[in-house]
C-alpha cells in the first residue's frame, strides 16, 4: 500500500531579521496520522505551524499541504487546513452560533451546507450547551472547543493545532485529547506542544525540534531506544546491601551498579550492564547461586522527561 503524504516538508528556512528561527526542517506527516512537534519554547513549532497555514511564507524552502504547494497555490492549502492558533481567533462579543455562522460564510459556506457542518461541530466538539453564550462568558476549556469547532467548520482534511491544550485545567486537558483523538479516526493532525507527556497521549509519532532544527523523530519506544546505548535495570532482592554490593561488585567492570533505597528486608539497585546479552545472564546466575528472593528484575526504560532533555540537550552539543 502506497503512503500518501498530506503534509511535505523539505528545508524550511525562516529568519526573523537577524533571527534565525528555523534552520532547514524537513520532515512529512502520512494520510491519518498524529504526528506531534515537540520543542521547548521558541524552539520554532509556531513558526512551523504559522507557515504551513499559510500565515507567513519562509525565507528559503518549501511546504506541500494536501499536495498543494504552500506558495504556489496559498488558496488550495486553506481549503484544507483547519488551524488553531496557540490564541484561538475569537470574537468575545458574539455568541458562540453566531461566531461559528461567520466563520463557516468566511469558509464560502451557506443554506443547508452551512447548517449541517454548524450542527456537525457542535455536536462532535460538545458546545451544544454553550451555543447560545457569548464568548466572553466561557471558560478556557470551552472557548479552546469553540476554537476546534471553527477549524473544522468547512471539513478539511488536515487539522494543525498549535498548543491545543496550553492554559487548560488537568480535566479540560483530558477532555481536549480526547476530542483530538477522536478527531485523529477521520484527519491527519500535526499539533504543536512543549510537553513530552501532552505529544505521548495523542501522537503516533514525534517530531522534536529545537532551537530551529529537527533534532529526532519516531514513536515514543523509537525515541527512547535514542537516548539509551545499554538498558537500565532495576534490581530489588531480600539480601542486605554490602552483601549484594559485594556480589554485583565481583560481575567486574562490564557493569556499573548505584543503591537506590531501602526498603524493608529488600534493597533496590540500579544495574547498568556493558554490552552484550552475557551481563544480564551472570546476574541471573548470581541471584540464583545466592539464593535471594527477587521482588523486581527488570528494564526500565528512561522517563519520557528524560529522553525529552537527552534529545534536546544533544542539540546543544
Amino acid at each position: 500500500m502506497v503512503e500518501v503524504r498530506m503534509i511535505e516538508i523539505t528545508n524550511l528556512q525562516m529568519f526573523y531579521g537577524h533571527t534565525h528561527a528555523l534552520k532547514g526542517i524537513s520532515f512529512s506527516v502520512a494520510k491519518g496520522e498524529v504526528v506531534g512537534l515537540l520543542g521547548p519554547n521558541g524552539a520554532g513549532k509556531t513558526t512551523t505551524m504559522n507557515i504551513l497555514a499559510t500565515h507567513i511564507v519562509p525565507t528559503s524552502g518549501t511546504a506541500r499541504v494536501g499536495g498543494y504547494d504552500i506558495q504556489g497555490n496559498p488558496l488550495e492549502v486553506r481549503r484544507v487546513v483547519g488551524y488553531l492558533p496557540e490564541t484561538a481567533p475569537l470574537y468575545p462579543d458574539m455568541e458562540v452560533g453566531e461566531y461559528l455562522e461567520f466563520v463557516g460564510r468566511g469558509r464560502a459556506l451557506a443554506g443547508a451546507k452551512l447548517r449541517e457542518r454548524i450542527d456537525w461541530v457542535v455536536q462532535s466538539c460538545k458546545i451544544k450547551e454553550v451555543y447560545r453564550s457569548l464568548i466572553l462568558e466561557l471558560s478556557r476549556g470551552f472557548r479552546q472547543r469553540v476554537g476546534i469547532a471553527q477549524a473544522l467548520i468547512h471539513d478539511p482534511e488536515v487539522l494543525i493545532f498549535d498548543e491545543p491544550t496550553a492554559g487548560l485545567d488537568p480535566l479540560q486537558i483530558l477532555e481536549i485529547r480526547r476530542l483530538i483523538r477522536d478527531l485523529a479516526k477521520a484527519k491527519t493532525i500535526i499539533f504543536s506542544t512543549h510537553i513530552m507527556q501532552e505529544a505521548s497521549a495523542i501522537s503516533d509519532r514525534i517530531v522534536i525540534i529545537d532551537e530551529g532544527r529537527i533534532t529526532a523523530q519516531g514513536t515514543i519506544s523509537e525515541l527512547q531506544e535514542k537516548v539509551v546505548q545499554n538498558p537500565r535495570i532495576l534490581l530489588t532482592v531480600e539480601a542486605p546491601r554490602s552483601e549484594v554490593e559485594e556480589a554485583l561488585s565481583a560481575i567486574g567492570e562490564q557493569i556499573q551498579f548505584s543503591f537506590i533505597s531501602e526498603e524493608g528486608a529488600f534493597n533496590a539497585f540500579e544495574v547498568r550492564p556493558g554490552s552484550g546479552a552475557g551481563t544480564w545472564h551472570q546476574i541471573a546466575s548470581m541471584i540464583k547461586e545466592k539464593g535471594w528472593l527477587v521482588r523486581r528484575f527488570s528494564e526500565e526504560k528512561p522517563s519520557l522527561e528524560e529522553t525529552f532533555v537527552a534529545l534536546t540537550m544533544r542539540s546543544q552539543q
